[in-house]
Parts: structure tokens; sequence; C-alpha cells
């Protein structure tokens, strides 16, 4: 079983602390108001960096500005550079100015004491591991126009409670969320395509989660061992679910795949160790059977179409039905076959090749609001037993 944060980022990201760690080169070009800067060959912007690769450079509240003269010179502050703030332990409150577009590789990694940051519409990528283990960090609002956050950008926020996406984000790297065990939710906007490896592996305390219509595929063990689960909601367009992507979710209990052809279970394992029997399985309308035949799927007994929300109420009749509401008996006329389905999607009646007009007792329903189907016409139908 691949362990891509937990190993691979661990790695990684002591390499490279290591290699910098092995001098005490000074590193800035400038200081300005204690916050250390390089200059971009060739331009007017600077890039935040650290003091020296002992790092620990900063404590406290710091203020990133937009802009900050040198020399008689004033540089744009376009970006926080590779491991500016890293192993800052004593670092509380980092206030990002606007003109900020990009957040480096582990730039805030390891910076214990930081409870809450803000990141300004202005920035556009989250880097690599870039707040990776700050186990104080208990929110984070994340700028609109960010469209990708990195490779373990957040793991191991161990305190970290909610996160907002903003919809400007089309992909969550692998591990992005990994170990936040204290997140209870997230919300995953419609321009997400794409779900990393591990992306939220091991938020032990995430209660249901919902796979925007956008995604098309969700990555391996991207939700596993997240242990409160009980519910999740597959968007429409999701076409694969890699292996162990729901493995140790054993609280779950209701499944919504809106998905008409069932989603590819890459490996044995997607759904691993959660009892099928205890679990509700909801479909698309008239989708069932390709469910129960498709592999890894099929294993769940308790599989619902859910029909309400495939059919469109509309204001004028598609379905002449009478009387609506009905008690006894309802009339209407058809010439394909006719549903009608409850409020859970199940279908509780069905009359094949109808001709013409055609009875249909409605006695034995109880009272309700159910749906009829034939063919592309559809109808509400009230029951007034």
């Amino acid at each position: 079983m691949k362990k891509l944060v937990s190993k691979q980022l661990k790695k990684c990201v002591a390499v490279v602390f290591a290699i910098m760690m092995c001098a005490n080169v000074f590193a800035y070009d400038f200081q300005v108001d204690g916050v250390y800067y390089n200059i971009n060959s060739g331009t007017t912007t600077v890039r935040v960096t650290y003091e020296n690769t002992n790092y620990n450079s900063y404590s406290g509240s710091v203020v990133i500005p937009s802009t900050v003269t040198y020399n008689n010179t004033t540089y744009s502050v376009t970006s926080i550079g590779d491991e500016a703030f890293s192993v800052c332990s004593s670092l509380t409150s980092v206030t990002i100015g606007n003109s900020v577009t990009s957040i480096g590789f582990g730039a805030f990694g390891s910076c214990s004491s930081l409870t809450s940051v803000t990141i300004p519409n202005s920035v556009t990528s989250i880097g690599d591991y870039a707040f990776y283990g700050c186990s104080s960090l208990t929110s984070v609002t994340i700028g609109n126009s960010v469209t990708s956050i990195g490779i373990g950008a957040f793991a191991s926020c161990s305190s970290l409670t909610s996160v907002t996406i903003p919809n400007s984000v089309t992909s969550i790297g692998d591990g992005a969320f990994y170990n936040c065990s204290s997140l209870t939710s997230v919300t995953i906007p419609n321009s997400v395509t794409s779900i990393g490896d591990e992306a939220f592996e091991s938020c032990s305390s995430l209660t249901s989660i919902t796979i925007p219509n956008s995604v098309t595929s969700i990555g391996d063990e991207a939700f596993q061992d997240c242990s409160s689960l009980t519910s999740v909601t597959i968007g429409n367009s999701v076409t694969s679910i890699e292996n162990r992507a729901f493995y140790g979710c054993d609280n779950i209990n209701t499944i919504v795949c809106k998905a008409e052809n069932p989603p590819v279970l890459v490996g044995t394992n997607v759904f691993g160790s959660i009892n099928k029997d205890n679990v509700t399985l909801i479909v698309p309308c008239e989708k069932s059977s390709l469910y129960q035949n498709a592999t890894g799927w099929s294993l769940f007994n308790n599989i619902v179409e859910d029909c309400e929300s495939s059919i469109d109420v509309v204001e004028e009749n598609q379905i002449l039905v009478y009387p609506n509401p009905a008690k006894d008996n309802i009339t209407l006329e058809a010439d394909e076959d006719i549903f009608i389905f409850n409020n859970l999607g199940q279908i509780v009646k069905q009359v094949n090749n109808p001709k013409g007009k055609i009875i249909i007792s409605v006695a034995d329903l109880p009272k309700g609001t159910y749906y009829l189907k034939a063919g592309e016409k559809k109808q509400k139908l009230i029951i007034n037993n």
C-alpha cells in the first residue's frame, strides 16, 4: 500500500530541510521591518525568504506588505518563497499582502504555533507542503483566485476543523488534507475536476462528503480511514474510483452515486472493510440493474433507485391523469411502460405495454406524493387515502 504523504512527503521535506540546514548561509538580499527578501533577477519584484538556513527567522505576528522600498527602489512583493517561514515554531500569525500571487514549497511548514491564515484573492497557487504540519492551525480562508492546492499543502494540520475551497480551484493535490484529524466539514466546489491520492486520508472527524458533478476521478486512498464518515455523495461525472478510496470508512451507511453508468472500481478494496449489508446505495432512476451487475457495486445488497430527483415537476401536465389527487383509482392514457415511484425512488407499481386508456388501482398505496413516468413523460401524483 502506497503511503504518499506519510512516507514520501516526510522524506521529501526532511531531505530538503537537511540540505538547506547544512550551512549557516545568509539567503536574503535585504530586509525591511524584520522581513527578509530576495530580488527576482532583472525585475523590481521580490519574494519573501528567510534570514539564513538555520530557519526560525520569524516569530510572533508578521505582516507581509504589498510593496517594500530598499535603496530608493520600490519593489512589489509577488511571492512567498520556498521554506520562507518553515520551522518558525514561534510564528503565531501572518498577514499576506494582496500583491502576492504564489506561496512556495513548504513556505510555512511546521509552523506549530500558527493558528490562522487568510490567503488573499491575489494568490493563484498554494505550493506543495505549504502548510504541512501546522498543528495549531484551526482555520484557513483560501482566496477565490487559487486554482490548485499542492501536494500535502495542509497535511497533518491536526487542529484544522473546516475548509471552504473556492470555485476557482480545479485540482486538489495528493495528500492535500492528509491526517487533518479534526476536520469535520469540507466544501468541494463544482470547479474541481480531480481529487488526488490520499487527499483526505485519515480525516477521522469528517462525517459527510459530497463529490461534485465536475469530478471525473477519485484517487487512491482519497478518503481512506475517514472513520466518522457516514454518508457519501458521488457526482454524475465520476468514471473511476481508485483502490482503497473509502477503505476503513466503516461507519458509512449511505452512498448516493449519481453516475448513470457505474464508475469503475479500480482494485478490490475501494469500499473494503465496509459491511455492504449495512449500506443503502442510492442510484439513478432505472439504473439499479446496472449496479447490481457491476464489479464491486454488486456487493451492495440494498440498492435503491432515486427517481424523485430525476423527475422534473412541470406546471402543465405531461401525463393527463385523473383524478389527481386520487384515492382509489387513476385513469390515464399511455403507449409506453408506466412506472409509479415513491419518494425513495422505489418502483411501487408498473404496467407494461399499455394500450390507450388504462385504469390503475392505487388504493393500496399509502397517502403521500408519488411520481408517474411513461417514456420521457413525467408527472407528480398525490394519493389521499
